[in-house]
């Protein structure tokens, strides 16, 4: 059973299917998101935040105290292309990254309504290659994304494998948009429960996004990329959201390319419900999962055994 605390991010999609026609400029919406999605995040304490230009691109280096230097996430905001920031995402990256122990490079790029694909893909690449002429090490660093953050995410894998070069140790996906056509079934089986993400509305967003572009197209749609030889991934989803049938179908697909995957749908959750981290527990278990998952990968040690390091010495 859903907790009380997690009733805010049903809440937040319900008011933002109220107020739809009421938000009738970019702006508008920007401001409802920067006020309203920002607030459902419990501030992570032992945090700091740096603003960097990173290769043209607004950037953020999220550090928790004692982090480790030489691991970093890389992280795509969500928002559909018309909201989100580094700021209304700064909390949530901020619980990820002390979960894990490293630090974190959210990055920005530009929104819809300033410019269609592939300017988006684009600026995260612009991010990763700073990143990486910074000298981190592409084996230590895992690529990560919420809602549309995951096309940026494949996005990126798809460009770096096509140029030959290395790529990030793990992914990790929240709520993974991976299918403009939009062929999941959880559209019509959820769409009682999801009070924001009706096709309707993920169809304006495509829309607004590619314009007439191919939905198929494997840089916009994941679903329909060639998966193999990409890192491990974590996906999570909300079996309440409308798109969960998405992370199902590409968990599938990942596992048919040889990618080792692993997918947890939370049981009366919606759409990035871990934006709810410091705030309600299926978020903060969620986040759980994921650090407990990726600290291998980075050659970090289990949460458990660095607290006994600690209070051995």
């Amino acid at each position: 059973m859903a907790s009380i605390e997690s009733e805010a991010n049903r809440t937040h999609y319900a008011a933002i299917a109220a107020n739809a026609g009421k938000l009738t400029s970019p702006q508008a919406i920007i401001d409802h998101n920067d006020v309203h999605w920002t607030a459902l995040t419990g501030e992570p304490r032992g945090v700091d935040y740096i603003e960097v230009d990173a290769g043209g691109v607004p950037a953020m280096w999220v550090v928790p105290k004692g982090a480790d230097d030489e691991r970093v996430l890389f992280y795509a905001h969500g928002g559909g292309f018309i909201g989100g920031s580094i700021y209304t995402h700064r909390k949530l990256v901020g619980h990820l990254a002390k979960a894990v122990g490293c630090r974190a490079l959210a990055y920005n790029y530009p929104l819809a309504h300033q410019a269609k694909h592939p300017a988006q893909l684009e600026a995260a690449m612009a991010a990763w290659n700073w990143l990486v002429d910074q000298g981190f090490d592409p084996g230590r660093i895992v690529i990560a994304g919420d809602s549309c953050g995951a096309v940026l995410t494949y996005g990126v894998l798809q460009r770096l494998r096509a140029q030959g070069r290395p790529l990030p140790v793990a992914t990790l996906i929240i709520s993974g948009w991976f299918d403009m056509a939009m062929t999941a079934a959880s559209y019509e089986t959820n769409r009682e429960k999801d009070p924001a993400f009706a096709r309707e509305a993920v169809d304006w967003l495509a829309a607004n996004f590619i314009g007439d572009a191919d939905r198929r197209d494997p840089e916009v749609s994941p679903l329909y990329a060639d998966l193999s030889g990409f890192p491990p991934v974590f996906l999570q989803a909300g079996a309440d959201e409308t798109l969960v049938d998405e992370s199902r179908m590409f968990a599938e697909r990942a596992r048919q390319a040889g990618v080792e995957t692993r997918l947890d749908v939370f049981d009366g959750m919606l759409h990035s419900f871990q934006m709810m981290a410091g705030r309600a527990p299926e978020a903060d278990d969620a986040i759980g999962r994921f650090a407990a998952w990726v600290r291998p990968r980075l050659g970090l040690p289990d949460a458990a055994d660095k607290v006994a390091d600690n209070r051995a010495a």
